[in-house]
């Protein structure tokens, strides 16, 4: 059964390719899970998408898929954004991220976005996820490195950076400028190696390996229960996607 995962700074294409064999493509943008629908895959995994600079994946794009019996996955980044906002028509979000998304420990978009590099540069990550930095210090203050008010002091420090510009230096820096004990940053500094998890990365992973158990148990073909409904601003997506020709028809 064909299988096509977006993906990016969060998982490369090589280390999803460990876990399930797929067609790993590059983070979403609008249109492009319409696109891969149109190639009617048993599954569609979306980890990575774009959020500022392109417009996003559209809700509607999801639901089409779903109406056409593609199964659809979101974790870790975008895809536990999507997952959370759409799972009562049917979208299946999977770890830590998606959950709290779903519960609303998370609210901000900006919790999962990143700043990164290009293809060429394999999507290098330019920040640190903000769900990221609240697990690491969290592991911190619970293995006595930092006190719990130092923890809370570091989070507000982090979420107040613009996400671009979320990295430990920046908020160690913060940290100084706003009283926190020195020899806890600097205790928190020399254990960031050992100290620092990777959430997004952990949940991609998870999502590919559900993917994967699904599809050995056998995977029927999604069924919904909503009918889907034709928009002007459905038929834009598609239209734009399709250059200029008319949109096919809903499940």
């Amino acid at each position: 059964m064909k299988v096509h995962i977006f993906t990016g700074p969060t998982l490369s294409a090589e280390d999803g390719l460990r876990e399930l064999d797929a067609i790993y493509r590059p983070p979403a943008a609008q249109g492009d899970v319409y696109r891969a629908a149109l190639e009617e895959p048993a599954v569609i995994g979306i980890i990575d998408g774009y959020f500022e600079h392109v417009p996003s994946v559209a809700h509607k794009e999801v639901l089409w898929a779903m109406s056409r019996g593609i199964h659809v996955f979101g974790a870790a980044s975008l895809g536990a954004l999507r997952a959370a906002e759409l799972s009562q028509f049917g979208m299946e979000g999977v770890g830590d991220i998606y959950g709290a998304y779903v519960r609303g420990e998370l609210t901000d978009d900006d919790e999962v976005a990143i700043a990164h590099g290009l293809a060429a540069e394999g999507y290098r990550s330019m920040s640190e996820a903000m769900v990221n930095i609240r697990e690491t210090l969290r592991r911190a203050a619970e293995r006595g490195v930092i006190g719990e008010a130092s923890r809370e002091a570091l989070i507000r420090i982090a979420k107040d950076l613009f996400y671009a510009d979320r990295c430990y230096p920046a908020i160690l820096a913060g940290g100084r400028e706003r009283g926190v004990p020195e020899a806890e940053l600097s205790a928190l500094r020399g254990a960031l190696p050992e100290l620092r998890v990777d959430v997004k990365r952990r949940d991609a992973l998870s999502m590919l390996r559900l993917i994967r158990e699904r599809l050995a148990g056998g995977l029927a073909r999604k069924e919904v229960r909503y009918p889907f409904q034709h928009t002007d601003a459905w038929a834009s997506i598609t239209r734009r996607v399709l250059g200029g020709t008319a949109p096919l028809p809903g499940g």
